[in-house]
């Protein structure tokens, strides 16, 4: 039986190369026989945690998209985090996601973690802030792995993935899982 795999893409920009990354690697995962979920936080409505901590007592009083996301990212045992670099972080659809899990990231454990990431900078290096900030969300998930990394870098313009090494390497990582 197959495991049930979250791709969360984080790109505010529909069909642009993250989700293009993210649609090989569930193509992979799909194929090895999981069960995969692609959400695109384009469009979705989620809110800036306030720290308002109204979420300790059940639930956040923002009514939005979040909650149901989050819910599913209990469910899943594979997480897929996916954002375009924006100066050198992961993209604030995701950003305000992963802050709004602070209801109950002590829940995402036992979790395996792959991250994408896209950027249309050539230097490798300025990968770093953003893998160091997806780490740092995933540090917080008890017993949960880091199981693979896919970059792709100098990707601007819409479909410029489609000639980037990252594609074969999304399809087979998502064949692993």
């Amino acid at each position: 039986m197959g495991r049930n795999v979250l791709i969360i893409g984080g790109s505010p920009r529909t069909a642009g190369n993250s989700e293009t990354l993210c649609k090989e690697f569930a193509k992979g995962a799909s194929e090895a026989g999981n069960q995969v979920e692609y959400i695109s936080l384009s469009g979705k409505k989620i809110g800036f945690c306030t720290a308002c901590y109204a979420c300790s007592s059940g639930s956040c009083p923002q009514n939005d998209d979040a909650a149901d996301i989050i819910k599913k990212m209990l469910d899943a045992d594979v997480l897929v985090l996916a954002t375009p670099v924006y100066f050198y972080t992961m993209s604030a659809q995701l950003k305000a996601l992963i802050d709004r899990s602070v209801m109950v990231y002590p829940k995402i454990q036992n979790k395996d973690f792959y991250y994408i990431m896209t950027m249309a900078d050539t230097v490798d290096e300025n990968f770093k802030g953003t893998l160091e900030a997806l780490r740092g969300f995933v540090a917080c998930c008890d017993h949960s792995r880091e199981c693979g990394i896919i970059k792709a870098p100098g990707v601007y313009q819409k479909g410029e993935i489609q000639n980037s090494p990252a594609m074969k390497e999304s399809y087979e990582m998502g064949l692993k899982v």
